[in-house]
């Protein structure tokens, strides 16, 4: 055993340093630097990897200012930070691959958003001018068959029924058993407001109406059905005897 002092402590564990720290202290810096320190010191200090730049005065606006963020990112080369220091090269640049690039803030442009909604006070007066389409006066709407839920208008005058897209009210919906051209028609009149269903007998697939075969012109009423081939259309009216596109011709005249 050897020998200890007067405090009780061993004279050999004082003069020796533990292994285990020396040990970890050694394991750290191998770790964190493959050279030495001497090494290090004659390197040049590594660049930093993120280069701000200071922010481009602001961009005018109409009568304001919109205030532009701005910074210029230099990014360093994946060799050089690998190394953990940056070389410099001839041009003395010392980010000779790095790419600089302005990240800014939104467009001022955009800034302004839509033109705000502007407040309706008292009676407004309504323009109304030339139609800018044939006016609708009522609609087909599917209720059975290929097309459920679709709808096709109706217009004023003569309108032709078929499978056809020159159709004015094409059933384009996938049912072969409709005619191309001119199925039926379709014929309102602005006169005395009435509706005309008008069937095409020299067709081969033939029409009803609620379940009956018409054979020569029928008015229509609301919500009568009309069969062409597998479609089941129900007839919807706009104008009538309560409404008709002329009284707002004669209110604006």
């Amino acid at each position: 055993m050897g020998n200890r002092d007067g405090d009780g402590s061993d004279n050999a564990g004082a003069a020796k340093t533990p292994r285990f720290l020396g040990s970890l202290k050694d394991a750290l810096m191998a770790a964190g630097r493959s050279d030495t320190v001497a090494d290090h010191a004659a390197l040049p200090t590594p660049a930093p990897d993120v280069v701000r730049a200071a922010a481009p005065p602001p961009i005018p606006v109409g009568n304001k200012a919109a205030a532009v963020d701005a910074e210029t990112i230099a990014v360093v080369p994946k060799a050089a930070r690998d190394e953990g220091r940056v070389a410099t090269p001839k041009n003395s640049d010392p980010f000779p691959e790095a790419m600089t690039r302005a990240i800014r803030g939104s467009d001022p442009r955009k800034q302004a958003g839509p033109a705000r909604t502007q407040l309706v006070r008292g009676r407004v007066e309504v323009a109304r001018g030339e139609f800018h389409q044939d006016p609708v006066v009522g609609w087909l709407v599917v209720v059975g068959g290929s097309g459920l839920g679709a709808f096709r208008p109706i217009f004023e005058g003569n309108n032709t029924i078929g499978r056809g897209r020159n159709q004015r009210i094409a059933i384009d919906f996938g049912d072969e058993t409709i005619s191309s051209e001119e199925q039926a028609y379709i014929r309102y009149d602005s006169a005395d407001r009435s509706f005309l269903f008008v069937p095409n007998l020299s067709k081969t697939n033939v029409v009803s109406i609620n379940n009956r075969k018409p054979t020569a012109a029928i008015a229509l009423q609301a919500m009568d059905v009309i069969t062409m081939g597998r479609t089941q259309l129900a007839f919807v009216p706009f104008c009538g005897a309560d409404f008709d596109w002329s009284e707002l011709a004669d209110a604006k005249s």
